[in-house]
């Protein structure tokens, strides 16, 4: 039986978010939601991430990525957190094979140079506009891919936009975007018409940073200290 005290504590306040995510949208052909919370395993692990990191009512910063890959989030429910990083960064084992994500790679050096877990998960919460995932014919697909579904899916993001902000703290003046393209295009039209967030930062995204400026990683992990302290 949980106390009144531990109903108000962020962990909770997000674990109810996202145990209760159920979309209703139109699926074109090949489509499928991928939702790490139908799996039992995902949702016992992440109820051990939130619980460690997130059990108080300290109100963080959002970062929201794009929507849950198939290797990070997608089986482990903890946004860019691989089954790698999830063992020997947050102590977090499970029997999930060890496969790395690329995006997490980045992400945990990110966390690493802020101060470690603690002091960045401390500050900061990561979501995504879309926090469920989609697959076309078992590839990741982002929610802004296909025009059906990128048009489909809006209400479904302004929804969860709004039930994070109405139950789970933060500091409303500044958020981050992953990804300085679409994805940020995409929310800042949204949010310019909604009013949500003072001002949204983009940050280069980590997928695209290991993709295609990988050599250069130690420099964009410095960006990305660098602006999320300097707010």
């Amino acid at each position: 039986m949980k106390t009144a005290a531990q109903k108000l504590t962020q962990s909770y306040a997000i674990l109810n978010f996202l145990k209760n995510l159920k979309p209703q949208l139109k699926l074109g052909a090949g489509i499928e939601i991928m939702n790490p919370f139908s799996d039992a395993v995902a949702v016992q692990l992440a109820e051990t991430f939130y619980h460690k990191y997130y059990n108080d009512q300290h109100p963080r910063k959002y970062i929201f990525g794009i929507n849950p890959g198939r290797f990070g989030a997608g089986v482990t429910g903890v946004p860019f957190t691989d089954p790698i990083r999830l063992k020997d960064v947050c102590g977090i084992d499970s029997d999930l094979p060890k496969k790395a994500e690329l995006s997490s790679l980045f992400v945990y050096a990110v966390i690493d140079a802020y101060g470690g877990p603690e002091a960045f998960y401390r500050d900061f919460y990561i979501t995504a506009l879309s926090p469920l995932g989609f697959t076309k014919n078992g590839v990741n697909l982002n929610y802004y891919d296909d025009k059906e579904l990128l048009k489909d899916s809006e209400p479904f993001i302004l929804q969860c936009i709004r039930e994070q902000l109405a139950s789970i703290a933060t500091t409303q003046d500044v958020c981050y975007c992953l990804g300085e393209g679409t994805n940020y295009r995409i929310f800042q039209k949204l949010n310019v018409k909604h009013q949500f967030f003072k001002e949204i930062v983009p940050l280069p995204h980590p997928r695209w940073v290991m993709q295609y400026r990988r050599k250069k990683m130690d420099e964009f992990v410095k960006v990305y200290v660098e602006k999320l302290k300097r707010m």
